[in-house]
């Protein structure tokens, strides 16, 4: 008779159960995801305000450095003003280099929306749904 009882189909009662049991799990699953992946783009969207950062702080040294280069290089072969322009240049290179790096950075981190994570409840939803009109 035990023989008979592991043989049957599992009750709907159980069925549901079962389902009740692994939507939690794949919403937990899910949830995790989303914050795996939110605190990844946090990173990105920090790196990228820390270059920009830093372009500004560069931008201000090219700024110290056309004044410097002025008064500096006076007394050298080229007129002062051509030197100082030559070197403020380098620098603001340096910072548009480092401006451009991190918008990229920060276009990588946003929109802040956890993609992968509503890609696959998306794709469970649509699993369950075509199971549950069979």
């Amino acid at each position: 008779m035990d023989h008979v009882a592991t043989d049957r189909e599992p009750s709907t009662a159980e069925l549901v159960s079962r389902l009740s049991e692994q939507v939690s799990r794949l919403a937990r699953d899910e949830i995790r995801l989303a914050g795996l992946e939110m605190r990844e783009k946090g990173k990105r969207v920090g790196a990228g305000a820390g270059l920009l950062g830093g372009a500004g702080v560069l931008a201000w040294f090219g700024l110290g450095a056309v004044i410097a280069g002025l008064v500096l290089l006076l007394a050298t072969v080229w007129p002062a003003w051509v030197a100082a322009f030559v070197v403020a240049l380098a620098v603001f290179a340096i910072a548009g280099v480092l401006a451009l790096v991190g918008r990229r950075q920060i276009e990588r981190g946003t929109p802040p929306l956890p993609e992968e994570a509503i890609s696959n409840v998306k794709q469970d939803i649509a699993t369950v749904s075509e199971r549950a009109h069979r």
